[in-house]
């Protein structure tokens, strides 16, 4: 049964355009939202790709490929984080995560999945209804932002809109 399951979470993953929360995960499969986290650990341990995301959970599809990736190295404050998020989902990025460099711990990641203001507007509404700190308050609104892109005229016009913000990091 339970290795039935894990197909079919690998399945509903695979088909799904949009991140699968664990909470839909076990209502879809009639078990407990812990259940779900046992499942996506031991499909980690067997070499599936599983991401956890804000938004849920994704196995990175094919059609990334067709995407580059770029890492933008960006400074602002807390109250600064839509704009800055905002600028970069409107130049037709994608926001694939959120990295800070902790003197102690190392590289400390964590997944965003953003590509619209609708996202970035949930991504914000969240961290001020859990009155979460955002990574980059550890290192003084220093951090980095690995994006998706598709041309080189979507990222440069990304960081001259950053630049003119004052929100990359180093000018």
């Amino acid at each position: 049964m339970s290795i039935e399951r894990r197909e079919r979470i690998v399945i509903i993953l695979n088909q799904s355009l949009q991140p699968v929360s664990g909470t839909d995960l076990a209502k879809k499969l009639g078990v407990s939202r812990q259940v779900i986290v046992q499942d996506v650990a031991i499909l980690r341990a067997k070499g599936y790709d599983v991401m956890a995301t804000p938004q849920g959970y994704i196995l990175p599809n094919k059609d990334a490929e067709m995407y580059r990736k770029a890492v933008l190295a960006v400074k602002h404050m807390p109250r600064e984080t839509m704009d800055e998020l905002n600028i970069l989902v409107d130049h037709g990025l994608k926001v694939l995560d959120v990295l800070v460099e902790h003197p102690l711990y190392g590289e400390l990641k964590g997944y965003l999945m953003l590509e619209s203001r609708r996202d970035v507007a949930k991504f914000v509404a969240r961290v001020e209804a859990q009155s979460a700190s955002l990574l980059s308050s550890l290192t003084g609104g220093v951090h980095l932002h690995t994006v998706q892109y598709r041309n080189a005229e979507d990222l440069d016009g990304a960081r001259k809109a950053l630049k003119e913000k004052g929100f990359l990091a180093g000018d």
